[in-house]
């Protein structure tokens, strides 16, 4: 099997382990109490929080497999310099916040819709959004950044090229197939589903896509579903792709200076990007994933 298709396939199982927690976690809301959402969705986080820990775990479970698996296809042996600790991903946000804080968000956004003068269904609707895109969110972000992790402890591969799964926006789109060193984060916004291809250097050129190509492949219809009509428009009259983009929205970089004290008692971590930013050299980068637990 071929870099390209071991890499959709860890994707896509990727996916559908996030879209399978986010069910269970909407099951959760479905059982609020419309005239105490505040207080009843309480009740319901820590159960939230365990469905959406144990998916994280088991996203982050996959990296190393994923990683030999690719090395396994370039002919390169796999010689890691660290085993991932699939349970560090686990229980805490990407940015660092505790999951407990951020799964009430539902709640808040139910709440602030009401106050807005929204009918009860449609608060109820948007505390599910809500719901929805955190757990895919931190789904895909906890098994993004274990395969980060599982890249850093793998000398062999010098970076990583960026893959675009299925359905994509704008702002994936322009990214896709670009080459990024080892230690580069990965831009992503909230249910973004784009992953890393680990390579060396030389085999890189293989994976990479062409943005441009991938917009003339689309219709119109879908050309203006992810550009909008004037974006799309302007693109087909030869305006730069990515000068469309950023002059609509931006990107952003998830896992900033933020610190983690996921129980008590244990010393406050680092996340990986942070670690990756600090870091003198990779060797300097292994020792403190192995320091902040990430690695073992």
């Amino acid at each position: 099997m071929g870099a390209l298709d071991i890499a959709d396939r860890h994707a896509r199982r990727q996916v559908v382990l996030a879209r399978r927690a986010a069910l269970e976690v909407a099951r959760l809301w479905a059982r609020v109490d419309r005239q105490q959402i505040g207080s009843s969705w309480a009740a319901s986080v820590p159960a939230a929080v365990q469905v959406l820990g144990s998916a994280q775990a088991i996203a982050a479970a996959s990296a190393g497999v994923y990683l030999d698996d690719l090395l396994d296809a370039y002919g390169l042996d796999s010689q890691p310099e660290g085993r991932v600790v699939a349970e560090a991903f686990a229980g805490v946000a990407s940015d660092g916040r505790d999951l407990a804080g951020l799964l009430y968000q539902p709640a808040v956004s139910a709440l602030m819709a009401l106050k807005g003068g929204a009918t009860e269904a449609r608060a109820m609707a948007a505390g599910r959004f809500s719901a929805d895109m955190i757990v895919r969110s931190q789904v895909a972000d906890a098994g993004r950044v274990a395969d980060g992790v599982a890249l850093a402890v793998r000398p062999q591969l010098a970076g990583y090229v960026r893959m675009v799964v299925g359905g994509t926006c704008d702002r994936c789109l322009i990214l896709a197939g670009r080459w990024y060193r080892w230690n580069a984060g990965f831009e992503r916004h909230p249910r973004c589903d784009c992953r890393h291809i680990p390579a060396s250097e030389d085999a890189a050129g293989d994976l990479r896509t062409d943005p441009k190509a991938a917009f003339e492949a689309m219709s119109a219809a879908e050309q203006e579903r992810v550009f909008g009509k004037a974006g799309a428009e302007a693109i087909r009259d030869g305006a730069d792709m990515a000068r469309v983009v950023n002059a609509r929205r931006g990107m952003q970089v998830v896992g900033q200076r933020r610190f983690t004290t996921e129980a008590a008692g244990r010393r406050p971590r680092l996340m990986p990007e942070q670690i990756y930013r600090d870091a003198r050299d990779r060797d300097d980068a292994i020792r403190l994933l192995r320091l902040h637990g990430y690695i073992t």
